[in-house]
């Protein structure tokens, strides 16, 4: 298989990059320690698990909202409009054909993706908070919420549903990093340098 004669940009920012580490290290965390519990429910650990787990919602929640307000005040390869391109997404829908060309900053296809990951996320963390302030009288919520435990019974299937809807986005970006890679595409590692390797014959700048 030929390669494209690319050429590496430095694209992502030193913030961005590590609020991606610590958006999916939590997640990874959120994913084995409520794993854990399951499994060590009534047992002498079940408490510091969960512990752990809420632990792992605040650095979640905290890089969560940072994200948020870098995407408004960010380079531009972090801001939010780096990720909106319903035109793109139209016509890729109309042509049944992912866009040819190259561009500088996310991929327009991947981006919806990642907007739906960022609602998720959202989702988790609003019900995580209430089901810590409820059920464990812990974080912010729980001078307003802590006696509430009718909140448990509203938010644990949404908060539940957010685990299978982030397992599959999960399963989805590692499967699209694997395509990547056996097309010979140099993306796994950008949000590691912080460099884009581009085909400078077909690259597109931000918009």
């Amino acid at each position: 298989m030929s390669r494209l004669k690319t050429e590496p940009r430095r694209v992502y920012d030193p913030l961005l990059r590590l609020l991606h580490a610590a958006i999916a290290l939590s997640i990874i965390s959120l994913i084995i320690t409520s794993q854990l519990s399951d499994w060590f429910e009534h047992g002498p650990y079940e408490d510091t698990l969960w512990n752990l787990h809420i632990l792992s919602g605040y650095v979640l929640a905290t890089s969560f909202l940072t994200r948020l307000l870098w995407g408004l005040v960010g380079p531009a390869s972090a801001r939010w409009r780096d990720l909106w391109h319903p035109a793109v997404w139209k016509d890729s829908l109309r042509r049944l054909r992912l866009p040819a060309a190259h561009r500088v900053g996310h991929d327009p296809i991947a981006s919806l993706a990642y907007l739906f990951a960022y609602g998720v996320m959202a989702l988790m963390v609003v019900t995580g908070l209430g089901l810590a302030a409820s059920e464990f009288q812990a974080g912010p919520l729980a001078g307003w919420l802590g006696n509430a435990t009718w909140l448990e019974d509203v938010l644990k299937d949404p908060h539940e549903a957010g685990f299978i809807l982030m397992l599959g986005f999960i399963g989805l970006h590692m499967a699209a990093l694997v395509f990547h890679h056996l097309r010979g595409e140099r993306v796994a590692q950008s949000m590691l340098t912080g460099k884009q390797y581009i085909d400078a014959e077909s690259e597109v700048q931000h918009d």
